[in-house]
């Protein structure tokens, strides 16, 4: 993995996941070394972000690199109309590894072609964030000891969802049933249920989250991305479509987990957060030790 950009989470092999998940298992255990110091880690994000943007940075800092960038890109020369090759190219001058995140589809693609470093997609438009879902196997395995031949009830925005596209992608390496529970309008995009057709997996699709919860060995709530939308009615429409509640895990498996990419709206209620079934939060702190083990990896340290 030196040297090498992660784009798309088909980019690695399923052996590679595995070393990074058995690496981030180290981390977790002391995530306080200083095996990146001398390393300059750039995080281009041209997108709102807090959780992933962070944890990055708390991943650097804690190795003992330094971490320079941008959190809006109103505050980066691309407001001037400097283009992204040309920032790209410059970034690449004064760094050793670039994170990027990009409203536009493709783009950490032409990012990755054009830098002289290695490129981490932190994600691009609709299309894929491969690091979260790093930190989405290295928190199945955790919660349920395996990732094989498990049962995944996807719930929310799945048309826009890029966290669930790359989850998607990732669980067909091991054999994952797959359940995806969305609005008609919402529902998966074809090129992901094609993925999972070549490699002979089922799933299932419903509108109702009452036909699918109780199969759950882990459910993977989303929220409905408002700035995915170009028509406000559409979104405001379907913006409810789904609100989990305590009252909906009664008679699920003693070992779902309920994980969210984060941030949520309304589609979980507080109320489940008290129950040892919710681990969104959990979720959320394993990408430190995730994105610890790629940037080591990828560095060859």
């Amino acid at each position: 993995m030196k040297n090498r950009s992660l784009v798309s989470i088909t980019d690695f092999s399923r052996e590679e996941y595995l070393q990074i998940l058995d690496r981030a298992v180290e981390f977790e255990k002391n995530p306080n070394q200083r095996i990146l110091q001398g390393k300059v880690v750039a995080t281009l994000f041209f997108e709102p972000s807090t959780r992933t943007r962070l944890s990055f940075e708390s991943a650097v800092n804690r190795l003992g690199g330094r971490v320079i960038g941008f959190s809006d890109a109103s505050s980066s020369s691309t407001s001037k109309g400097e283009s992204l090759k040309d920032t790209i190219l410059t970034v690449s001058n004064y760094s050793d590894l670039i994170v990027m995140r990009h409203p536009i589809e493709g783009s950490a693609r032409w990012a990755s072609e054009v830098a002289s470093v290695p490129v981490i997609n932190a994600g691009d438009g609709a299309n894929q964030h491969p690091t979260q879902c790093l930190l989405d196997l290295y928190t199945i395995r955790q919660t349920q000891g395996t990732l094989e031949n498990l049962n995944i009830v996807f719930v929310g925005d799945l048309k826009y969802g890029r966290t669930v596209h790359s989850l998607v992608q990732a669980l067909t390496n091991f054999n994952a049933t797959f359940h995806f529970v969305s609005p008609t309008e919402l529902k998966l995009p074809s090129s992901v249920k094609i993925y999972i057709k070549e490699k002979k997996l089922e799933y299932y699709q419903y509108t109702d989250i009452n036909e699918a919860i109780q199969k759950a060995d882990i459910l993977y709530m989303t929220r409905i991305q408002r700035e995915r939308f170009s028509d406000v009615m559409e979104y405001e429409r379907v913006k409810n479509s789904y609100i989990l509640n305590a009252d909906m895990l009664n008679g699920t498996k003693n070992n779902l987990r309920i994980l969210h990419p984060l941030p949520r709206v309304n589609e979980i209620s507080t109320d489940v957060d008290s129950s040892p079934k919710a681990y969104y939060f959990q979720q959320a702190l394993n990408g430190v030790f995730v994105r610890q083990a790629l940037m080591a990896s990828i560095l060859g340290l």
